[in-house]
């Protein structure tokens, strides 16, 4: 074809066809001119013996100044290229910046000739059954929501390098054992089974913010979960990422399948936690059901799981003060006021606590947490105090966690109008009202809306109005006919009714 160059192929084609045909038709047949056929009839080396060495066409322009560069690779190999490049320009002004790549090349050139040995990358084999492998990615970047706030959060991804069964479990907290722990367990009943080793990274993130006795309490904590699951637990070396290559290059697939199934979805807003999660595990299955074959086949080299799951919570004891409350790392919980002066237990989970008096379960909170330098964050439930704020409406005015008792925005934004129309005093009164049919209602979106009318309207809620429209009338207890049976219908239980031994079937 015009412009491109004959290569040996189309030579050796051309003296093939030449011994039956002539010079046009062998050419042709290779696929080049009549003329570049006389050319070559006329050479019968390969063009490859025969090409001459194309020349210079302009000047060396690091000529001068090469052996200072290689003086410099060779007392420093693992210098980058750029850094060299600036070293020159500052020793040698004249040079142009054009240089940059023709001096990169030579350092690349350099380095494949005379450079250092670099590391080796073996891939491996995974057995069925053999390796579980564990590892946390951040999801901040992704943007996601829940009703309007950003969910800074992370994902602990579980997977079996044989068959890619992939598990992942949203953490709202920072890399912790509990976080490792509750994902590793789901993971495992979730594929049936457990691997004969557990690989996870250094766990020096998941750890370091820890002292040194609660860091080696957690390390134990962690190998007695393997233990009991009896898997051997392995971890790589600080800071070689690629030695968790079975997992490290999966799980940029998988964010990347997470921001773009968000990306279909149109929104990245959702409703609550429990509907991500749903979200997130659905990406897990359809990756899941791609493999479907090799996971059946892994399934079988599986250890069988524990009859009883290990604990993946931290516990605390704590006391309920008389602000009807406790402090937990720095946060304020509230609590119902009939737990004053109680002593409670808590089971800290990644993203809730789990309150027991004794031995019995109470409810559940969800956990927070404060940051590192700062000042202590709250946890208010404004269910577990309106029932003091009833009969103390004032105490509203100057509490400390007031912002944080509304339950909703258009709440703060009535006290607020309130405060400037209509003074302290009714506007705490009003606001306790309002807080006071919530709970007795059970509602709070629908208060939200008829604030946010008064509010558009700059008019004071009128709460009789309101209770009026939300309380739920008492339903009427039905009639119910009650019907006796007769004694006689009982003889019906007995085989025999007539004979002298009566005996139940």
């Amino acid at each position: 074809m015009p412009g491109s160059h004959v290569n040996d192929q189309q030579k050796k084609d051309f003296t093939m066809h030449r011994r039956k045909h002539s010079v046009p038709v062998s050419a042709a047949k290779a696929g080049f001119s009549r003329a570049t056929g006389y050319r070559l009839n006329a050479k019968p080396n390969p063009l490859s013996e025969t090409k001459a060495r194309r020349s210079r066409r302009r000047a060396d322009p690091l000529a001068d100044i090469i052996h200072e560069v290689e003086e410099i690779l060779q007392a420093c190999p693992r210098i980058r290229a750029v850094a060299i490049y600036e070293e020159m320009m500052r020793l040698h002004p004249e040079l142009k910046p054009g240089v940059k790549r023709t001096l990169e090349r030579r350092v690349r050139e350099w380095k494949a000739k005379h450079g250092p040995e670099q590391e080796v990358i073996f891939l491996q084999n995974h057995p069925p059954g053999r390796m579980g492998i564990s590892d946390f990615t951040r999801m901040g970047d992704l943007r996601v929501n829940i009703a309007g706030r950003k969910l800074d959060h992370m994902l602990c991804h579980f997977r079996l390098p044989f068959s890619g069964f992939t598990h992942v479990h949203v953490v709202l907290g920072g890399e912790s054992f509990t976080a490792l722990s509750e994902g590793l367990q789901n993971a495992l009943h979730a594929v049936g089974g457990s691997p004969r080793e557990h690989r996870t990274d250094s766990l020096s993130a998941a750890f370091k913010n820890l002292s040194r006795p609660a860091s080696d309490d957690a390390t134990a904590k962690y190998h007695g979960l393997c233990k009991d699951y009896g898997m051997d637990p392995t971890r790589n070396n600080r800071g070689v990422a690629h030695e968790n290559g079975a997992i490290e290059g999966p799980y940029g697939h998988l964010k990347a399948a997470v921001d773009d199934a968000l990306n279909l979805r149109g929104s990245r807003d959702f409703q609550d936690l429990d509907a991500y999660r749903c979200f997130i595990n659905g990406i897990a299955s359809r990756i899941n059901a791609r493999n479907a074959e090799r996971i059946r086949i892994e399934r079988r080299h599986l250890q069988p799981l524990p009859k009883w799951r290990s604990p993946s919570f931290e516990e605390e004891i704590v006391k309920v003060r008389s602000t009807c409350g406790f402090f937990l790392r720095k946060v304020f919980y509230t609590v119902p006021s009939r737990l004053i002066g109680h002593t409670l237990r808590v089971h800290i989970h990644d993203d809730r606590l789990d309150l027991f008096l004794g031995s019995s379960f109470l409810e559940t909170l969800p956990r927070k947490r404060a940051p590192h330098k700062g000042s202590p964050d709250h946890v208010i439930n404004y269910r577990h105090v309106i029932n003091s704020l009833r009969k103390k409406p004032g105490a509203l005015l100057g509490y400390r966690y007031r912002e944080q008792l509304f339950p909703r925005q258009a709440f703060t934004d009535m006290f607020d109008f309130l405060m400037e129309t209509s003074g302290p005093q009714i506007a705490c009164r009003t606001l306790v009202d309002l807080l006071a049919l919530a709970h007795d209602c059970c509602c709070e979106a629908e208060p939200d809306a008829k604030l946010e009318d008064c509010l558009r309207t700059r008019q004071a809620p009128d709460v009789k109005a309101l209770r009026n429209h939300f309380a739920n009338p008492e339903a009427s207890l039905p009639d119910i006919d009650v019907g006796f049976a007769k004694i006689a219908s009982y003889d019906q239980l007995f085989h025999n009714p007539n004979s002298a031994e009566r005996t139940l079937p």
